[in-house]
């Protein structure tokens, strides 16, 4: 069972390595996943008891410094969203769909967390920045009240740090689109 998990983003993949290392040794987590992300940058996400997850952020951003692009602790993170991460969703069958895109990993991760807790929606996929140029993006579906709710939801802390490029809500998207998406 996933208590709370954490991630720093860095715009340099030596400082990602090091601060890696760090949340690491500082406290009893798990890495989910270490590696670069386009362009450039570098993401450690781990996975733990809340305050094993705030010590081990709070000391990988000490060292990371000026390196850092974003970062989150994530306590009692939907269920929802692993799988999303992992491209493992379950998702069925298309209804209105979702999207926020974000300039960060780190705010889409957090925008799919609270759109799920939002509404009720299903996350389909959370993409990380590889090959989109550091952007990230969530998608979702669900009615379309309940998606429009999500998104917007989703999107608040986004925009508040500045990271959001753009959100919206299909009503009824073209099946084939569905296809690409499933």
């Amino acid at each position: 069972m996933i208590y709370s998990i954490g991630l720093i983003e860095l715009n340099s993949i030596a400082s990602g390595i090091e601060v890696a290392d760090i949340m690491l040794k500082t406290a009893e987590v798990e890495l989910v996943f270490a590696g670069t992300i386009c362009p450039g940058k570098y993401a450690a996400l781990v996975t733990g008891e809340v305050a094993a997850v705030e010590n081990s952020v709070q000391t990988g951003l000490k060292t990371g410094g000026e390196m850092v692009v974003d970062h989150f602790v994530l306590a009692m993170v939907h269920e929802a969203v692993i799988p999303a991460l992992s491209g493992t969703s379950k998702v069925e069958r298309l209804q209105a769909l979702g999207v926020i895109e974000t300039f960060s990993i780190a705010s889409s991760i957090v925008a799919a967390d609270t759109a799920a807790k939002a509404a009720a929606v299903e996350l389909i996929e959370i993409r990380l920045g590889t090959g989109i140029g550091g952007k990230s993006f969530v998608t979702m579906t669900g009615e379309v009240a309940a998606v429009q709710a999500a998104v917007d939801a989703g999107t608040v802390s986004v925009r508040e740090k500045g990271m959001l490029v753009y959100k919206t809500v299909i009503p009824s998207p073209d099946p084939k689109l569905g296809k690409a998406l499933l």
